[in-house]
């Protein structure tokens, strides 16, 4: 298995800012000789493959148009390579999970195939040799393409040019949502019975969409102040944990929501689909937890902000909610009616800190900091070495010189 560099300047290449346009891929014929080898983990959906990925392993998912979020995740677990069944770009919308592997050095092997999930088993050690998938012995058991960052970007941008026509295709699906689903604002959903009251307190929800880890981060100061009721939509929850914030509710479909979080004594709120069809509910039944359910056609983040609405909540403040055209893409929808809806049936009690980690950094460079301090610890050494020691003798002199002259006199 190949070592991984990862320099800044690819890195600052797959931001979300798009990629320098190229006339063409550079061919990269040394890097479709480089091996990535180890244990295979293998699942359909991303969000249960990443609960058991570890560093060194051999991702085999079946993503289509890979989203970033469950990128930055492939890249926080450290795989050996990542094999997609499915394009990672399929060129209908300009997706940038597939550049962040790649800027951190993770080979991506696309297009080989969905039949590759059912021949390879769990555990398997499995080789990535250029564009083909090996065995540990080397027999061939896919080919696909080799991707690299600069096959990727050019991909990228070709999705670009083709963006206006999804844009008409989700504008269009949008609005045929919003005919059907404009009773979503008319007639308020019933509330669940919950032991929490959010009535007149500020309420943090946060949702596992970008940036949702710096954001949080950047709301410390002010969790701490205001003790705000937390809300996790599914792994939302695992965030307010690692940041060591116990979430109040946790409301969505469970399926991408650890074992730990939904035992941590939240109380629980089911995502339940008009007609009563509630996916998560199998979960929690099967690990005999209580729970409520809260009916919605919406997302699970629409349904997390009209529970804190409805209960009459102070401030709603939103960390990694999806907005954009191609958020809702990632997420794997054609339109957006639900969420434009409820936000504005919420508008007016709603602060969005989504993107706010990148709104301001301070230009005060971490090391020049470091050395501000050193320095200020390193006067006050001085000081108390030379000065403290002499006015302390200074004192005793002259407290001892006016003692003898009162007993002489």
């Amino acid at each position: 298995m190949r070592a991984r560099a990862r320099p800044a300047e690819m890195s600052a290449r797959a931001s979300m800012q798009a990629p320098a346009r190229r006339s063409a891929p550079v061919p990269l014929a040394p890097a479709l000789a480089d091996v990535a080898r180890g244990p295979a983990r293998i699942d359909r959906r991303t969000k249960r493959l990443l609960t058991r990925l570890l560093p060194g392993d051999v991702a085999v998912i079946d993503h289509e148009d890979l989203d970033r979020v469950a990128a930055e995740e492939l890249v926080r677990a450290s795989p050996a390579a990542v094999v997609n069944a499915s394009p990672s770009i399929s060129g209908r919308y300009p997706n940038v999970g597939p550049l962040l592997l790649a800027a951190a050095g993770i080979p991506v092997l696309d297009a080989v195939g969905s039949d590759v999930l059912d021949q390879v088993e769990e555990g398997r050690v499995l080789e990535v040799r250029g564009a083909e998938l090996r065995d540990a012995a080397g027999t061939v058991l896919a080919s696909g393409t080799r991707q690299s960052l600069e096959t990727l970007e050019s991909l990228y941008e070709a999705a670009k040019d083709r963006l206006s026509d999804e844009l008409q295709r989700f504008a269009e699906n949008t609005l045929e949502y919003l005919r059907r689903e404009h009773r979503l604002v008319i007639d308020p959903a019933s509330l669940p019975a919950l032991a929490v009251d959010m009535k007149g307190r500020h309420v943090l929800i946060v949702v596992r969409g970008g940036d949702y880890r710096a954001d949080l981060a950047h709301l410390a100061a002010y969790v701490r102040e205001m003790r705000p009721v937390l809300v996790g939509v599914d792994g939302g929850a695992d965030a307010l944990i690692e940041r060591g914030m116990r979430p109040d509710v946790i409301i969505g479909d469970f399926d991408s929501v650890s074992t730990e979080a939904l035992r941590s004594g939240a109380e629980l709120v089911v995502h339940a689909y008009p007609g009563g069809r509630a996916p998560g509910a199998a979960r929690l039944d099967a690990l005999g937890l209580r729970y409520s359910c809260f009916e919605s056609p919406g997302t699970s983040e629409d349904v997390a902000l009209l529970l804190a609405y409805q209960s009459q909540a102070a401030l709603m403040v939103a960390v990694g909610t999806h907005g954009s055209m191609v958020e809702f893409l990632d997420k794997g929808r054609a339109g957006m009616a639900s969420t434009f809806l409820v936000r504005l049936l919420v508008g007016q009690v709603l602060v969005d800190a989504k993107g706010m980690s990148r709104l301001y950094r301070s230009r005060i460079p971490k090391r020049d900091l470091l050395l501000f301090l050193l320095a200020a610890m390193l006067c006050f050494v001085v000081v108390a070495v030379t000065v403290l020691p002499r006015v302390y003798f200074d004192s005793a002199w002259l407290i001892a010189r006016d003692l003898w002259r009162s007993l002489t006199h």
